[in-house]
């Protein structure tokens, strides 16, 4: 399938109404902090570096989207006093998929990684797939994962995931049947607040991509 085909079907899920794809998100309770995501994830700081098993295209990625449409859902993720659950892909998770949409050499690091995606993928359908991403309303610790076995999770996007659990590998099965399905690789991140998220080692796909 060429790159173009792959980005006109992702693209075709961005119609999906989003706007109020999080406006059921649960109020913070007093005995929470506010802290977000959109902090957590970027406290290391948000320039390209070598670790993969950070967020740092994933936190431009987000900036990328409100930079561009400042009312988009995506900026619950910077919102800690609302409650949700992300399913976040690391670095190695974005060269990964620059170099099956794009070219391999594109997942050579991660600033060639975003800038094979950005100059590949708009901003509706990468909204879209951040959104395909995030559980509104519903904080989902690492036991109530594991407790979701075999069962499919809504996502902001309008679409599901389905949590496979053996042993204690955790995978989410997404909407692309042809390619490898994300691995839970870090569990509970910022779990003490109301938004929580889990590192993943592939991107979440909303649609099929053979």
């Amino acid at each position: 399938m060429s790159l173009l085909r792959r980005t006109a079907a992702l693209g075709s899920v961005a119609a999906l109404a989003v706007t109020g794809a999080l406006a059921t998100s649960a109020p913070a309770s007093a005995d929470e902090t506010d802290t977000s995501l959109a902090e957590v994830l970027a406290a290391d700081g948000n320039k390209f570096d070598r670790d993969q098993k950070d967020f740092d295209v994933l936190d431009r990625a987000v900036r990328v989207v409100l930079g561009a449409k400042p009312e988009s859902p995506v900026a619950l993720l910077a919102d800690g006093t609302q409650t949700l659950t992300a399913f976040a892909p690391t670095d190695l998770a974005f060269r990964r998929l620059a170099r099956d949409l794009v070219e391999p050499a594109a997942g050579q690091n991660e600033r060639k990684a975003f800038k094979a995606l950005a100059a590949n993928v708009d901003v509706d359908t990468l909204e879209t797939v951040l959104l395909y991403h995030v559980v509104a309303g519903s904080k989902l610790d690492s036991t109530a994962v594991v407790a979701a076995d075999d069962q499919a999770v809504e996502t902001a996007q309008g679409g599901s995931v389905t949590v496979r659990v053996d042993g204690s590998k955790i995978t989410l099965e997404d909407g692309d049947a042809s390619d490898a399905d994300p691995r839970v690789t870090v569990t509970d991140i910022n779990a003490q607040a109301n938004q929580l998220a889990h590192a993943i080692n592939r991107v979440l796909r909303p649609v099929d991509l053979p």
